[in-house]
């Protein structure tokens, strides 16, 4: 199936009849979209318990003074165990950096924890631990059946919004209001 739209850099919102618990309410982020497939990262699902400094500890990273204090968040089902890190476009890793657009970059080398536990990192971080991927077609088969909203994604509502409130900030983006949602999808 050919691909329709370009879903880089977007975010999809996860409509009230996602049929998948581990999306209800969610907000992610694409960091790619192609024929062959999309990934993204959920970006307001914080596990509550993992930290940076947890995972640097875990990876016998020594934090400096200037390390920041990062909630880790679920990133998705794949890959639970591998770190993403996405983050503004200031930022480099000497291994692999992708550049998603302008303003967006991820990266998934140990690199960007070593310099910000240095406090080299980049400005603005979200890390998270796995990631949502779908196989060629999937994802636009679940929009066109009512499962996701899309919009366009911007550094505050990204980075600036906390986690708890960024599922309806995005919507309000759409100018949708969460109570007006419908779980059913329909024809007209």
């Amino acid at each position: 199936m050919a691909k329709t739209i370009d879903l880089n850099g977007k975010l999809l919102i996860a409509m009230p009849g996602m049929g998948d618990p581990r999306f209800a309410h969610s907000v992610v982020f694409m960091c790619a979209h192609s024929e062959e497939g999309a990934m993204g990262l959920v970006i307001n699902k914080p596990t509550g318990d993992l930290w940076l400094r947890d995972l640097l500890e875990q990876l016998s990273i020594e934090p400096g003074k200037d390390a920041p204090d990062l909630p880790v968040c679920f990133g998705g089902p794949v890959e639970h165990g591998r770190g993403f890190v996405l983050h503004n476009r200031g930022y480099h890793s000497a291994i692999s950096t992708l550049d998603v657009n302008d303003e967006f970059a991820m990266t998934a080398t140990i690199d960007i924890l070593e310099d910000l536990a240095e406090g080299r990192g980049p400005d603005k971080v979200i890390m998270a631990l796995g990631y949502a991927g779908w196989g060629p077609g999937q994802l636009e088969a679940e929009i066109a059946q009512n499962g996701w909203l899309t919009c366009e994604a911007d550094t505050s509502l990204v980075f600036d919004t906390s986690a708890a409130t960024k599922w309806e900030a995005a919507l309000k983006k759409l100018g949708v209001s969460a109570l007006a949602l419908s779980a059913s999808a329909g024809r007209a």
